[in-house]
């Protein structure tokens, strides 16, 4: 696993859970809008920790943690990355896994090997401007099937959606509902622009004001 960063503690990544937050490094995306450049361009990568020493701080916190969140980054594109979810689930914790949904057959492998409690996958924007709001050519397909591995099984899960002028505005999250009709769960997340994010002097990025959001939230 290439980690590229640890958060030790948190208490707002597992819904209801204390957890530590793992990012691991590299993706296969290029949204203009992301603001983890450091675990996205090989550019702005830093020395990785190494994967010992994060199970052996699990290990030694195992009593004052209920999970792990693995994030990223895209954790679906770490080669070890189901063997490493093995390693954690054997000290007892839950598992959360964050995923851009672009590698289904890993997706598929975690849910029928159980190794996860929780799956959070982030649906970018309408399908129509998928390759544009991900900044690469790349089969919306693959997209649609994760969708559907995720909605038919039986673990906990969410699916989420940065709303961002002008990759993703009402008339997408529109589409998106329609798609995930009667989940339990779709959040809709503010683009706050910073210095930080992969391409910080595109001028037509834009955030939608808190207030607009929640009128979305209500209409929908």
């Amino acid at each position: 696993m290439r980690i590229g960063g640890l958060q030790k503690c948190s208490l707002i990544d597992y819904p209801d859970n204390i957890s530590c937050v793992i990012f691991t490094q590299g993706c296969n995306f290029r949204c203009p809008y992301c603001h983890n450049r450091e675990l996205v361009l090989p550019e702005h990568f830093q020395d990785t920790i190494p994967q010992e020493e994060v199970l052996d701080l699990l290990l030694r916190r195992r009593q004052y943690l209920d999970g792990v969140v693995i994030t990223g980054g895209e954790p679906t594109e770490q080669e070890d990355l189901l063997s490493f979810l093995v390693k954690v689930k054997s000290m007892g914790y839950l598992l959360k896994l964050d995923t851009n949904g672009s590698r289904p057959h890993i997706i598929r492998a975690v849910i029928q090997q159980k190794l996860v409690d929780y799956i959070a996958m982030d649906v970018k924007t309408s399908f129509e401007k998928y390759q544009k709001a991900i900044g690469i050519n790349f089969p919306v397909e693959l997209i649609q099937e994760s969708i559907e591995l995720i909605k038919d099984s039986s673990i906990t899960h969410e699916f989420r959606t940065t709303v961002v002028q002008p990759f993703c505005k009402y008339a997408d999250v529109c589409k998106i509902s329609s798609i995930l009709k009667g989940e339990k769960t779709y959040r809709l997340q503010p683009f706050r622009r910073s210095s930080k994010i992969i391409y910080p002097n595109i001028e037509e990025i834009d955030q939608f004001s808190n207030e607009e959001i929640e009128l979305w939230k209500e209409k929908l």
